[in-house]
């Protein structure tokens, strides 16, 4: 239980209340802490890039209509 932080900055990103189990091996999240917790760019259809939206470093993807509901987003 608690947040998950940039491992760079320590911005705040996620919390442990948006995150499920998905059959990626990587943690997923339906959404982020704060609105501007993270940035996001297109990098194809259906997924963004995302990065911390303090310091920039990388931390995955924005999959589109993937998370556990309909219309949600998978982090």
């Amino acid at each position: 239980p608690g947040l998950y932080v940039c491992a760079k900055c320590g911005h705040e990103l996620f919390s442990s209340r948006a995150k499920y189990e998905h059959s990626s091996p990587w943690p997923a999240f339906t959404e982020t802490v704060h609105e501007d917790s993270v940035s996001k760019r297109k990098e194809r259809p259906g997924a963004l890039k995302v990065s911390c939206g303090k310091c920039g470093n990388g931390l995955g993807h924005e999959f589109l209509n993937d998370g556990p509901k309909r219309g949600q987003s998978r982090f």
